[in-house]
């Protein structure tokens, strides 16, 4: 059974990826653990609303707006309000009545990206799944600040996690310490991608003017601190914490690289180099303590995210320059334009002094 679902519709956007537009609507989502948004044009929703009056034998508690003939969404704001109204009153209707017969069924939840009973616990902590659906909304002005939020609970969640592994290496508890500090890495990777997909929606919202330009630069701070949370709890979540337990060849030290591969289910000291599970770094150093934990799936997301962070670094450093390369150039146009009016006013002294030197000899003359 699908957990219950906070539905709104918050705004639409007009997408021009076929050769006629149409207009998307941004579903956004409130689960107990996550958040994220699915779009869906009217086409969906009809196709939606068959499916369930087939499946079930009775149509939803809500009607379904009407088709409009004779005017587009695309080219009547009205019209589209209306409809979002409607459509969002829909939705409303099915996720709050006491009937689950149409929430129950595979096609609500194929519609709006719910997890199946059976695998909600995977899914909720899928970097994956997590990553496609906030890409889609975070080009939305509101929903990009409910993805703000679950970063910074991401992050908060990584803090946590270190702070609980820290405390079980204080008390040698091994496999809890090793338990903690890949609950930090999950939620990090998690975090990894919202920021990714929040430093692309911010793009978008700034080329399509939704917002001004302090708030962009605001919400480009935000990012900023974020992401130096983030290093700063990935540097953390990679430095192992000696045990405080006797000293000398007892358990309670600090174990050394090959037996940390070993407690953490790796392969022996003689094959230090290998992944546990079977990943083999062919030729390369051993894997670092920041990688170690992660899978090939998170290895590869965290490696994406490290590219994506230095490419918003190079972008970021790229407008700084392509500023300052403005002002020096406002500069000089400026300097060009007060020479040009010392020299004008360097020939009207000129002038004044010609005409100051006649008015002298008649007046020697009188």
């Amino acid at each position: 059974m699908a957990p219950p679902a906070e539905i709104s519709i918050p705004s639409t956007i007009i997408s021009n990826s076929e050769s006629k537009p149409f207009t998307l609507y941004n579903i956004t989502l409130r689960l107990p653990l996550r958040s994220f948004v699915v779009q869906k044009r009217y086409s969906d929703f009809a196709a939606l609303h068959a499916a369930l009056i087939e499946q079930v034998g009775s149509p939803p508690p809500a009607p379904l707006p009407p088709k409009a003939w004779l005017k587009s969404t695309v080219s009547s704001p009205e019209l589209t309000e209306d409809r979002r109204r409607g459509l969002e009153s829909y939705l409303r209707a099915i996720a709050e009545s006491p009937d689950r017969r149409w929430r129950d069924t595979k096609t609500w939840r194929s519609f709006l990206s719910l997890p199946s009973s059976s695998t909600t616990a995977s899914a909720s902590s899928a970097p994956g799944m997590l990553r496609a659906t906030a890409v889609a909304g975070a080009a939305d002005p509101t929903t990009w600040l409910d993805l703000h939020r679950e970063m910074r609970g991401c992050l908060h969640s990584a803090q946590s996690y270190l702070t609980r592994r820290d405390g079980a290496h204080d008390v040698n508890n091994t496999s809890g310490a090793v338990e903690a500090g890949s609950a930090a890495k999950r939620e990090l990777i998690k975090a990894g991608s919202l920021l990714g997909s929040l430093t692309d929606g911010l793009r978008s919202i700034q080329e399509n003017g939704r917002v001004g330009d302090g708030e962009v630069r605001r919400r480009r701070d935000l990012l900023a601190a974020a992401r130096v949370e983030k290093e700063g709890l990935e540097k953390l979540s990679a430095k192992i914490t000696p045990s405080h337990g006797p000293r000398g060849g007892g358990s309670g030290g600090s174990a050394p690289g090959g037996d940390r591969v070993t407690l953490l289910g790796g392969p022996s000291s003689s094959n230090a180099g290998a992944r546990p599970g079977g990943r083999v770094i062919g030729g390369a150093p051993p894997e670092t303590d920041q990688t170690r934990e992660l899978d090939n799936a998170q290895l590869l997301a965290f490696q994406k995210d490290v590219l994506r962070a230095q490419d918003d670094s190079v972008a970021h450093l790229t407008a700084i320059v392509r500023r300052q390369k403005e002002i020096g150039i406002a500069i000089k146009d400026e300097v060009d334009r007060q020479t040009e009016m010392l020299d004008m006013l360097d020939d009207d002294t000129d002038r004044v002094d010609a005409k100051l030197r006649i008015a002298k000899n008649r007046t020697r003359n009188l």
